[in-house]
């Protein structure tokens, strides 16, 4: 198949959408299929930049310049190109909503008579749609809502962020294929202890780790404050706050000198590679209490790294995790978070036990290339629907 993913932007700054949009493409490449990224070069930290997607992953990334209205991540150079690369492709899979790129993509796909996935990573779940309702509203009217009821389908990627978004979709078929991890990456973790080192402020402390961009969304007022309750009732943890600014790192610096939490956390920007998985290896714990949270990639790469997790029942994957006893959901809410962490950090056997259930968790749940697999269905059942059988077996036969 020729398959044609459209994206914002693939900044690993942006996190999990950018992080699982390549690896998706990656895994599809491997089972022999032509995929193609179109993007912006948009970047949080610095502007504009290039991604950077390895040559051998097989995956051909288009990177158009971004454009007047950058908040929106415009690029009419990607508009004007994507006529061509619809035109090539049996099909597109839209990453996200309310974005230039998702009306380019939408619009272009409903022309030329190409069948699209639209993938809304969270953006309908109540408490993000709830957001700046007004603009979105006008985006909504003017072609939102078309995008969404010709959808061939909506791709959640869990049973919940498919129940919170149902009023939303306008009827669209709607299928849960999760995000995965190629767990090679995680088969030699660094050697425990190699974090601490890097940071002596936190001596033998146990560390609470939040990875994940200091955004609005992920609970972090929520965060400090159980901290500090734990602290308090007299567990001498270590609070480690990892992951690039979404916008809320001046009031959480704030939160922590209010809470008397200076010297007992550490800010470390965003981690990349070994260092990320050195700070996963020696946390007693990883937390998100995420009022908002579609999926959770950095909960599932602490679960691959045997780390127990603690989250928010906001975080779609809860229910999953509590199954397969990798971790305890609870409301984000300081009281809650607070009482579960004391358990856990009181309780070494239990931790272990869950770090080793998370990691059976993520291979039984959670590999791209078991994933990819369960993709391919989806877009030979969309095709079948949306072409002819002869264009149907033609694009399945294609290297």
């Amino acid at each position: 198949m020729r398959i044609l993913h459209v994206i914002g932007d693939l900044a690993p700054e942006s996190g999990g959408p950018a992080k699982a949009c390549v690896e998706m493409a990656q895994a599809l490449a491997r089972r022999g299929h032509e995929v193609t990224i179109a993007t912006t070069d948009f970047s949080p930290s610095v502007g504009r930049a290039r991604p950077q997607v390895p040559q051998e992953a097989g995956v051909d990334v288009r990177v158009f310049p971004l454009g007047f209205p950058a908040r929106w991540l415009a690029s009419w150079p990607l508009r004007r190109a994507l006529p061509e690369l619809v035109g090539a492709a049996d099909l597109a899979h839209i990453h996200s909503l309310y974005l230039f790129h998702s009306w380019a993509a939408g619009t272009t796909c409903r022309r030329l008579g190409v069948p699209y996935i639209v993938r809304p990573h969270g953006t309908l779940d109540p408490v993000i749609h709830r957001r700046s309702r007004w603009r979105k509203r006008v985006m909504e009217l003017w072609y939102q809502d078309r995008l969404l009821r010709n959808a061939a389908a909506i791709h959640y990627t869990s049973a919940e962020e498919m129940r919170l978004a149902e009023p939303y979709v306008f009827g669209a078929p709607g299928v849960v294929v999760p995000l995965g991890l190629d767990l090679t990456d995680y088969s030699a973790l660094p050697e425990p202890g190699t974090f601490r080192r890097s940071h002596p402020e936190i001596g033998e402390r146990p560390i609470l780790l939040f990875l994940s961009r200091l955004n609005f969304k992920k609970g972090l007022d929520v965060l400090i404050q159980a901290t500090a309750r734990v602290i308090a009732a007299g567990i001498d943890a270590h609070l480690v706050l990892a992951g690039p600014d979404g916008g809320m790192e001046a009031s959480a610096r704030r939160w922590i000198a209010e809470a008397g939490l200076e010297g007992r956390s550490t800010f470390t920007g965003m981690l990349r590679g070994k260092d990320k998985l050195a700070a996963f290896v020696d946390a007693a714990l990883f937390v998100l209490p995420s009022l908002s949270e579609n999926f959770g990639i950095a909960v599932v790469e602490a679960m691959a790294c045997g780390t127990p997790v603690l989250v928010s029942d906001r975080v779609n994957i809860w229910r999953e995790i509590v199954a397969d006893g990798a971790g305890i959901a609870e409301p984000p809410a300081p009281d809650a978070f607070a009482a579960a962490m004391l358990s856990l950090l009181n309780d070494e056997p239990r931790r272990r036990a869950m770090g080793q259930a998370a990691r059976a968790s993520v291979a039984r749940r959670y590999q791209w290339n078991t994933i990819a697999g369960e993709l391919e269905r989806l877009y030979a059942q969309v095709l079948e629907k949306h072409r002819s059988p002869a264009r149907v077996l033609a694009a399945t036969a294609r290297p």
